[in-house]
């Protein structure tokens, strides 16, 4: 695998923007509050996220495959505590 200075910056990125979602995930895995989440927003969200990772996918882009794959867990994970917990 040949890391390229660009693929570099894909992956700093991803991982920054993806490491957002973290401490939202932890909250709502722990206090199962989801109240001041808007399930449309993350519906939208997680359905972006999906196509994101299938174009990533499609160009073989590594950075967009992978931190598009660890988000579409993490918001994923929180739609469905969501669902689960409205």
């Amino acid at each position: 695998m040949r890391l390229t200075s660009l693929d570099a910056l894909g992956f700093v990125a991803g991982a920054l923007t993806t490491a957002a979602f973290i401490p939202q995930v932890l909250k709502s895995w722990q206090t199962r509050d989801l109240s001041g989440i808007s399930l449309r927003m993350y519906s939208l969200f997680t359905a972006g996220v999906a196509l994101w990772l299938v174009y990533g996918i499609a160009l073989a882009n590594r950075p967009i495959i992978l931190w598009n794959l660890v988000t579409l867990v993490l918001a994923g994970g929180v739609l469905i505590l969501k669902l689960k917990h409205r």
